[in-house]
Order: C-alpha cells, then sequence, then structure tokens
C-alpha cells in the first residue's frame, strides 16, 4: 500500500449517523469490511485487525448542510488495480448506484455515497513513478475513467475487504483555501502536493496526497454546529517526531481545524 511509508497517515475515520445497523450493513456488504468492535452505539469496522471507519449511531443528530464543512469523501484505497476491479465488478452485482469515475493519473477512483450521504471514494493508486511532471511536480487531472477496461483487470471473485484496505486519503470541505492550507501545511506540517482551483491536496512522505481540502460546495462556511451527522473525528497515524514537530507548533493530540473539524493525532503503528 503506498501510504505505509509516510511518516502522517490515516488511521480511521469518525462518522455520525442515525440509523446505525442500516450505515453499518452498507459498509459490510458494499465495502466488504468486518465488524471490529461493537457496543450499543458505536461500531468499528475495518480489514484485517486493523479499524478503518467507526460509525457512532445518534438518532437525533442534525441533518448535516451539503453546504457546510466537513466531510467531501472518505477514500478507501485498493492495494491493486485487480482488486478495484473486482470491487467494481462486485459494485454492479450487487446493484450499487455509483455517482462518478475518474482518471486521475496518479490512482483510478470510483465514487458513491452510503445511505445517508456521506461521500466514499474506492480507489487504486497509479505506480508511484507514474505520478511526476517532468520538473517532479504531482500531476493530477480528472479525465474520463475506462470501466469496462478495469473491470477487465479483476482477477477472480470479490470475497470481500482484501488484505491491506486502508483509508488513503480524506477529502474535507472547508471555507477557505488559505486558511486550510495553514492549518493542515502549517500546523499539521503537510506539504501542498497539488492544487487544483478551489481546492489544495496535502500529502507526507511523498504520497499524492492523505488530506485534501475544497470549497467547491462550501465556500465562506463558519465553524459546524453540533452534534451532527457527518464526519464527528478524523485520526491520524503519525510518527513520533512528526507528533513532537507538531505540538511544537501548538498543535496537540486533540485539535480542531478551523471549521469545527475534530482532528486526533495518535502514535504509528511499529
Amino acid at each position: 500500500m503506498s501510504t505505509a511509508s509516510a511518516p502522517l497517515e490515516i488511521s480511521r475515520v469518525v462518522l455520525t449517523v442515525r440509523d446505525l445497523p442500516r450505515v453499518a450493513g452498507f459498509y459490510r456488504r458494499t465495502l466488504g469490511l468486518d465488524d471490529l468492535r461493537q457496543t450499543s452505539d458505536r461500531i468499528a469496522l475495518g480489514a484485517g485487525d486493523r479499524a478503518l471507519i467507526e460509525l457512532v449511531g445518534d438518532p437525533a443528530a442534525r441533518r448535516a448542510d451539503p453546504h457546510e464543512a466537513g466531510l467531501f469523501h472518505t477514500a478507501f484505497l485498493m492495494p491493486s488495480r485487480p482488486a478495484l476491479g473486482r470491487w467494481l465488478v462486485h459494485a454492479a452485482e450487487i446493484g450499487v448506484e455509483l455517482q462518478g469515475a475518474s482518471d486521475h493519473l496518479v490512482s483510478e477512483a470510483i465514487y458513491l455515497a452510503d445511505p445517508e450521504g456521506n461521500g466514499i471514494e474506492v480507489y487504486a493508486d497509479r505506480p508511484r513513478d507514474r505520478w511526476h511532471a517532468p520538473d517532479g511536480s504531482i500531476r493530477m487531472a480528472t479525465e474520463r475513467l475506462d470501466l469496462n477496461d478495469l473491470a477487465r483487470a479483476a482477477d477472480g471473485p470479490w470475497t470481500g475487504a482484501p488484505d491491506g484496505l486502508v483509508v488513503g486519503h480524506v477529502h474535507l470541505q472547508v471555507g477557505a483555501i488559505p486558511e486550510a492550507e495553514a492549518f493542515y501545511a502549517g500546523l499539521l506540517g503537510l506539504p501542498v502536493m497539488a492544487r487544483y482551483p478551489g481546492a489544495a491536496f496535502y500529502g507526507s512522505g511523498g504520497y499524492h496526497h492523505h488530506i485534501a481540502t475544497n470549497v467547491w460546495n462550501s465556500r465562506g462556511a463558519g465553524v459546524r454546529s453540533g452534534p451532527s451527522t457527518g464526519l464527528s473525528e478524523l485520526v491520524l497515524a503519525a510518527e513520533a517526531d512528526v507528533l513532537s514537530a507538531i505540538r511544537s507548533q501548538g498543535g496537540a493530540d486533540r485539535m480542531s481545524d478551523p471549521w469545527g473539524t475534530q482532528i486526533a493525532l495518535e502514535p504509528k503503528a511499529a
């Protein structure tokens, strides 16, 4: 998995949902995630022994406005192109409604949403040596993805979340890009790897991006009010020197970005 060597990477995403059984069932059936931990109001799902998403049930939570700051999508990184092809065939067989598909040059990506509207990307990276322009910059674009060709890459039936499935990146809605860069690049120390109109992409260890921020639906958004559905917390795993650097800049193990999105830091597993 292309993020494994990065000093900072996504650990897991925590979502507040109104209908916990329905949303958990969607992630089990659609992505093949397994239950790892469960209480009356919280379910952690993942692949192997690694939790990727935690769902917190709150039937009284305010429904998130699609124009406020928060989650744009959680991006699940498949370990290979054939694995992505197997998942695509599976999604077609069970009638998953897709919202889009794109060739981003660095990756091939398919888009959908869970039953409460939380965005999801399922993707596979292209080889790292194909990511860069001649000047060394990351080349990213949004081009047509040939789904038929991707489906032909499937090398067998879908049997559930494959070994090595991780949350490769998380894309966030924010109110303004300069303030987002000050927090994610300045405080968290994630270099800006690429920019689109209205968006910035931040990566660790040379990865094309672990976090992205955009204002496509949320320009001028203020601080979120809660409790609401959607992103409750983004948990990042970082090496000891990265944690130390963030703390020296005034960061903490738990903090909020300028729009109230909760960020938690934990030591990266050896």
